[in-house]
């Protein structure tokens, strides 16, 4: 799943930025200098964090950045697990990347901070045991939208259906997301393998198309916020910046359930250096650096610790509220492939009927 993430635009200049400088780095730096080669999304990190870790430790940091979960994994499987020291990404792919022989497991060792981590994202289906990974921010799919345009009580995924929404409503562009919006209503499991569930949902999430006003990952917040769509489905980070925006936004978490995803760190099994990996994993650990971190993403807090060094401004974003109950949440988890293609034919037919 593409995560878009908080402070985007800003980020991408910084990690421009950053790429340039440490490229520079790598070519004058003298032999013996070490490189932590980090792969991930673009803009997941506060440069000024960066650049601290490079002068405490002395490691540069060579940001890679890529576009989505199935190009990290490509490249990562034509590297045979080398070249990345250390890589950040969604759930589902860290499964497969586990599976094929991908990932090493961890040096706990060598992380004596890994008990701030907050056990809720622990044990998760990609890594039952967390042998490889460390959870490093969490989202949920959320509904938000503009009181003062909208006429109706938005309490769950079935209110987008409501004729008032016509041509109002903006939605992310993850198929299975909004798929599993569509299984939900009928009370079916995001990760049924049923194929008439999943067409029977398909064909319900035509009859939404009407009031789709615009599909897309990037930035729809601003959509939002700018009057272009009064309803949006969103991910934790675009919900962040939009409710920090116009606090007047309505957050609906769908009475339905809540789809749950989990970011994670982990180190390729061939990684150049996985030392310096750990050194990493460890240095972003700390919860001061942490509670940055999170600010700087939008996405939920993974770090217990760190919780209480998030400023009041972002706090009440960036846990997840008391009401939630663990067993209300489901992870969007890998499939059939004959239910994998049943949701991409469905969300070809839906797309069509949306223009």
């Amino acid at each position: 799943m593409k995560k878009q993430h908080f402070k985007r635009i800003l980020a991408l200049v910084l990690t421009a930025l950053l790429l340039s400088s440490a490229l520079i780095l790598t070519g004058c730096g003298e032999k013996g200098d070490r490189t932590l080669n980090l792969f991930t999304w673009a803009g997941m990190f506060p440069d000024e964090l960066l650049r601290d870790f490079e002068k405490e430790t002395g490691i540069t940091v060579n940001y890679i950045s890529f576009d989505t979960d199935e190009t990290m994994l490509q490249k990562l499987q034509v590297a045979e697990g080398g070249d990345y020291d250390l890589i950040i990404a969604d759930d589902y792919i860290i499964e497969v990347a586990i599976k094929e022989g991908l990932v090493q497991k961890l040096n706990k060792k060598k992380l004596p901070s890994i008990d701030n981590v907050n056990p809720l994202y622990q044990g998760q289906f990609y890594d039952p045991t967390d042998e490889y990974t460390v959870p490093f921010g969490a989202g949920v799919q959320t509904i938000v939208y503009n009181p003062a345009k909208v006429d109706i009580d938005i309490t769950g995924y079935a209110d987008l259906w409501d004729p008032a929404l016509k041509g109002k409503l903006g939605i992310i562009s993850n198929y299975r997301v909004i798929n599993g919006m569509a299984l939900k209503t009928f009370g079916y499991s995001y990760n049924t393998t049923d194929i008439y569930e999943i067409n029977r949902a398909g064909a319900r999430l035509t009859e939404l198309a009407p009031n789709i006003r615009l599909i897309k990952d990037d930035n729809i917040q601003d959509d939002l916020l700018s009057g272009e769509i009064d309803a949006a489905i969103m991910y934790t980070s675009q919900v962040t910046l939009a409710k920090m925006t116009d606090p007047s936004l309505e957050i609906v978490f769908p009475k339905e359930g809540i789809g749950f995803g989990i970011m994670g760190m982990f180190v390729p099994v061939n990684a150049p250096d996985s030392s310096a990996a750990h050194e990493f994993i460890e240095y972003v650990l700390d919860p001061e650096r942490g509670a940055t971190c999170f600010e700087w993403l939008g996405y939920y807090c993974t770090f217990a610790a760190s919780e209480e060094h998030i400023s009041e401004d972002f706090r009440s974003f960036l846990t997840l509220p008391d009401e939630f109950n663990k067993e209300d949440m489901e992870m969007i988890q890998n499939v059939t492939a004959e239910a994998e293609q049943a949701h991409l034919t469905n969300w070809t037919m839906f797309r069509s009927k949306c223009k």
